[in-house]
């Protein structure tokens, strides 16, 4: 397999999706070895660090990428499957931002409460153990949570030829900020723009589902993952964002209200498994109700976040374009 190793510059950051030249062109099947800043471009580096003072909201989730791959037209499918995720520094940092987050007042929910006091939290990363520590800042509490390893914003360009900020999702995948995106998950995304023009970013070190401040352990990642492409006449691109696991498939809706978002992830689901297993919506629908697990991803974004999860344990063995997933893991096996 080709590979490709790319350690962005700040000036090579990308903080859209769309409207972005791409930095490289690679072949489907390359292996690219990554390197992307946190969310807040490594400003945030100690518990005196606010983020009304340190960070600039037209700079937030910084993009690695983007990447064209060759021979991608809209109708196709792009699979990005994740092979490993390291943590990059050995310190994430999370913050309270002035009116953002699940439980505050905010510029789409406006209240008359004062903003939340700026607080900020550094957790401490011990490679050994495979831990990061939360302390409190309000007593001397703390505890040492395990390391889950994710990608906060895995996307495209948008159809036609819409520009879109890092921190949006939407059918395009963007800041989706899934804990689901985890190493050893394929992502499919449709292809709108020819190249796909695919970048990702934004690293957890963990994220509780809901990201209910608005800020995980975020931290910079090394970030190894595989391109592919799936031709339209060889399966038909999904609307939203799917993702499989070894023993799970996924899909993401991003909308306001949280309810049409998981309307979006429900209905995709459906779509799913009429195409896989050749069912009426209608038993899909039914069948989807007694299986389906609904975690939250985000409820803080531009728009929210909500994952529909279906256990394959529950079905007939199947092979999501054509057995996709399973030679990729054989494929990461080997690097």
């Amino acid at each position: 397999m080709t590979e490709l190793e790319f350690t962005p510059t700040p000036e090579q950051y990308a903080w859209t999706f769309g409207g972005v030249a791409p930095l490289h062109e690679v072949e489907p099947g390359t292996v690219l070895r990554l390197w992307c800043d946190d969310a807040f471009g490594g400003r945030i580096r100690a518990v005196t660090d606010l983020a009304s003072a340190v960070l600039d909201p037209r700079f937030l989730n910084p993009q690695t990428g983007p990447f064209a791959v060759r021979g991608a037209e809209p109708g196709d499918t792009l699979a990005l499957h994740l092979v490993d995720l390291t943590p990059a520094r050995d310190w994430g940092a999370s913050t309270l931002v002035p009116f953002f987050g699940g439980l505050t007042g905010t510029d789409r929910t406006a209240l008359l409460d004062d903003p939340l006091p700026e607080l900020t939290w550094i957790y401490e990363l011990d490679r050994a153990r495979n831990t990061v520590t939360f302390s409190a800042r309000r007593s001397d509490f703390s505890v040492d949570l395990p390391v889950a390893p994710m990608l906060g914003t895995v996307g495209v360009a948008p159809a036609a030829r819409e520009v879109r900020s890092s921190l949006t999702p939407d059918a395009f995948g963007g800041n989706m900020d899934t804990p689901e995106m985890r190493a050893g998950v394929t992502c499919y995304l449709p292809v709108n723009e020819p190249g796909a023009n695919f970048s990702v970013g934004d690293g957890h070190y963990r994220q509780g589902e809901g990201e209910s401040c608005g800020t995980a352990v975020e931290g910079a990642m090394d970030v190894t993952l595989i391109v592919e492409l799936v031709k339209a006449d060889v399966a038909p691109a999904p609307l939203w964002p799917r993702l499989e696991s070894d023993d799970e498939l996924i899909t993401v809706g991003s909308s306001r209200p949280l309810e049409d978002a998981w309307r979006i992830g429900q209905k995709e689901m459906i779509s799913w498994l009429g195409a896989l297993h050749g069912l009426d919506r209608l038993d899909a629908y039914e069948l989807l109700t007694q299986i389906s697990l609904a975690p939250l991803a985000n409820v803080v974004d531009t728009n929210y976040s909500a994952v529909t999860k279906v256990s394959k344990a529950f079905l007939p063995r199947v092979d999501p374009y054509g057995g996709l997933h399973a030679d990729l893991r054989a494929r990461a096996a080997s690097l």
